[in-house]
């Protein structure tokens, strides 16, 4: 299938700047790029549209380039905000330069024909007058004005008269990305430049400046914002952003939020995030509007984008902690993750020496975990079946917790009846 509609029938353009596009791309293998600044030490879920669109075109035989902003992180894109980003520091930038690049390798293939490129190693050596002269006199202020990411800002009034609109700082990150285009047209033959569809300001900037210039023939394609059904952004989950990065977000909690992705959102989810075929991807549509309880298709989603970011072990580890939360036994976790399954149910605590001799008895143990009132109600509750540690039953009064039992490195996994969870944690 032609690869342009492929890219249509999964919603994932929003406009372009050459009609018939799908025809000039067909023509032959194009150079596309898309730009990544590095305001954090880690990408998320918001920067995986642009990572999976480059990772499609490398797919379909074209080169991506991967451009990490390392001049414009320090200024910081004015599109789509309310307020001036917070300016980093040098140091803090080439920390998230060097960590977003390896993230990135997850989606695209470097070792192959495609580039990853930091910005400031072109625009870094600049002075401020060489910027003006050979830069900033080929952009009509009029022109700038006009873009959305500056109008929006501009007409925000304030009471604060100098906190209104936007600095001069801000306004100058258009010219520098826009003269990045020509930058990687002069060097790399790049002609298309893809992005959000907040980026349309800064790509057509970049056409523009590549005409006046060079005498360029550049394009421009912009996909739609990855929104939930509400209209919201979508990757914010209760505990803040969905990183990319396993210390910020575990590989189960990433799982989870596919998991729980409404089904509303999840047909457009897979067509635009995942490598799921349309074909299934259709049969998944049909199946959920005949037992959307069943959850196949977020079940789909969440297998393809964990293991696409967190490899194969990462979604092995998510799949795992999900079976233990219902019902699978529970062994050998890091506290992390153990405290992440069971993050809403109750806890307890003991000293680590109540393990040791002959063991804290089942009996104490429910009850200290909360799960029983008394000794009484914990020791019907081991007599009928209904008491586990670490979702393994317990057949007898005489059992007893042993460091043996630790789910991970100081906490064992209790549970009472089918759904009643409670931790007990052995303090060091």
């Amino acid at each position: 299938m032609d690869f342009f509609q492929q890219l249509e029938d999964r919603t994932l353009v929003h406009q372009t700047t050459r009609p018939g596009m799908g025809e000039w791309l067909a023509e032959k293998p194009r150079t596309v790029y898309a730009g990544f600044d590095p305001t954090a030490d880690s990408l998320h879920v918001g920067h995986m549209m642009g990572l999976v669109m480059l990772r499609r075109f490398q797919l379909a035989g074209h080169r991506p380039i991967a451009v990490v902003g390392g001049a414009t992180g320090m200024i910081g894109d004015p599109s789509g905000r309310s307020d001036e980003r917070n300016l980093l520091s040098k140091e803090q930038l080439e920390k998230n330069v060097e960590s977003i690049g390896a993230q990135m390798r997850r989606f695209i293939d470097f070792d192959a024909s495609a580039l990853l490129l930091n910005n400031l190693d072109w625009t870094g050596g600049w002075s401020y007058l060489e910027f003006l002269r050979d830069i900033g006199k080929n952009f009509p202020v009029n022109v700038m004005l006009s873009k959305d990411s500056v109008k929006s800002r501009l007409g925000r009034g304030s009471d604060d008269a100098e906190a209104a609109g936007m600095s001069y700082t801000e306004f100058s990150y258009m010219l520098l990305q826009a003269y990045d285009f020509v930058h990687l047209f002069r060097e790399h033959a790049c002609e298309l430049q893809a992005g959000g569809s907040d980026q349309w300001g800064n790509i057509t900037a970049g056409i523009d400046l590549g005409r006046r210039m060079l005498g360029a023939e550049l394009c421009g394609m912009t996909w739609p914002l990855l929104t939930k059904s509400d209209g919201t952004k979508m990757g914010k989950s209760v505990s803040g952003a969905v990183w990319l990065d396993p210390e910020r977000t575990s590989p189960y909690e990433f799982y989870q939020y596919w998991i729980n992705v409404d089904d509303a959102d999840v047909g457009g989810v897979l067509r635009m995030l995942s490598g799921v075929e349309l074909e299934e991807i259709e049969s998944l549509d049909q199946a959920r509007q005949e037992n959307a309880s069943a959850r196949d298709s977020q079940r789909r989603l969440a297998e393809d984008l964990t293991e696409l970011v967190h490899g194969s072990e990462g979604l092995a580890t998510a799949q795992r902690a999900t079976e233990i939360f219902f019902g699978a036994e529970v062994e050998g976790l890091d506290e992390k993750t153990l405290s992440q399954i069971f993050a809403d149910v109750p806890a307890g605590e003991m000293p680590q020496e109540a393990l040791t001799g002959e063991g804290l008895p089942i009996v104490d143990a429910l009850v200290a975990s909360g799960l029983a009132k008394s000794k009484g109600d914990a020791r019907r509750t081991v007599e009928q079946g209904g008491a586990y540690i670490n979702n393994r039953r317990v057949e007898g009064l005489e059992r007893a917790l042993t460091p043996a039992d630790l789910a991970s490195q100081t906490t064992v996994v209790l549970r009472s009846g089918r759904k009643r969870y409670a931790l007990l944690r052995f303090a060091r």
